[in-house]
């Protein structure tokens, strides 16, 4: 398990509000998904595939806070199996909000409630063939 932190979530009331002041205050580069419900944030110097080029950022996302859990901003922590992290999660007191769900050609996310009532979210990268 990494336990890094790898993408942040920002849910919104209003998409295109939300996009133009998260663009308009911080130059984020907003990326509209309308086939996931879905808008991709990328917040610094990206490749091709959308990974962070250089050290120290990580890039997210945002999506209509009445359509999903959760309600608040999420971090997202690396686990190497989403499975076991609930496992253990739920065995010291964490409670599960989303189970593991699969982003095709991606990975697997899921969402948890910790000790204090905060939700935070996992990942799970689809295994190198």
């Amino acid at each position: 398990m990494s336990g890094k932190i790898v993408h942040f979530e920002i849910p919104f009331d209003s998409g295109e509000r939300a996009r133009g002041f998260y663009r308009e205050v911080f130059g984020w580069n907003l990326t509209d998904m309308p086939e996931m419900a879905y808008t991709i944030v990328t917040t610094g110097p990206t490749s091709e595939q959308g990974m962070p080029t250089e050290p120290g950022f990580i890039n997210g996302g945002m999506f209509d806070r009445a359509d999903a859990a959760p309600k608040g901003p999420v971090l997202t922590v690396d686990v190497a199996s989403i499975d076991a992290a609930l496992e253990k999660i739920e065995r010291l007191g964490g409670a599960k909000l989303v189970g593991r769900t699969e982003i095709p050609q991606m990975g697997y996310y899921a969402y948890f409630v910790d000790t204090e009532g905060n939700v935070v979210g996992l990942w799970e990268n689809l295994p190198q063939s």
